[in-house]
């Protein structure tokens, strides 16, 4: 039973506008199917706008942010919970504790970390929590042709991928889940 969801995107807001819609759209269908909205903390990009958006759909929202991106006072305050940890490991860490769900909407390197990450430990058994991908006007494409390339050259079993569940659009990428 789904009652939390990660959310891994962007601390940036990219360069169309497209992707914060796509960011408050995400926050608002977490808060109104009653789920809690978990994410990294953050007031800026992608994160501050679903953070924002759960929270105006009457969502609790959990932050996890690491010391260093709160002293650059880049935490997000009026969320319903801010965990101040000490490092990027253990706000992964914390993130998965919190969450029964992840999604991982368009971002960068920090979301790719983050993604891959839960994809892992979900390869390996150390839990079994949908992890969605919220592939938005193909932009996870290219990620996942390189995914098949792992698959072809064999360095990653055909069925791993089968743990993420991808969809273009927000709704039916949450009811999968």
């Amino acid at each position: 039973m789904i009652r939390s969801v990660c959310i891994f995107c962007g601390a940036k807001p990219g360069l169309t506008p497209e992707y914060a819609e796509l960011a408050r759209e995400c926050g608002r269908a977490i808060a109104l199917r009653g789920w809690q909205l978990v994410y990294g903390g953050g007031s800026i990009g992608l994160m501050g706008e679903a953070a924002a958006a759960a929270l105006a759909a009457g969502g609790e929202v959990v932050g996890v942010i690491p010391e260093v991106l709160m002293r650059r006072e880049l935490g997000k305050h009026d969320v319903t919970r801010l965990e101040v940890v000490p490092d990027m490991a253990t706000r992964k860490e914390r993130m998965v504790e919190l969450s029964d769900a992840f999604i991982a909407l368009p971002g960068g390197l920090g979301t790719l970390d983050e993604l891959f990450e839960v994809l892992t430990l979900r390869q390996i058994g150390f839990h079994h929590k949908p992890v969605g991908l919220l592939n938005h006007n193909g932009y996870f494409e290219q990620l996942l042709a390189m995914c098949a390339g792992f698959v072809a050259a064999g360095f990653v079993h055909p069925g791993d991928l089968d743990y993420l569940v991808v969809e273009a659009q927000v709704d039916p990428l949450l009811a999968r889940l």
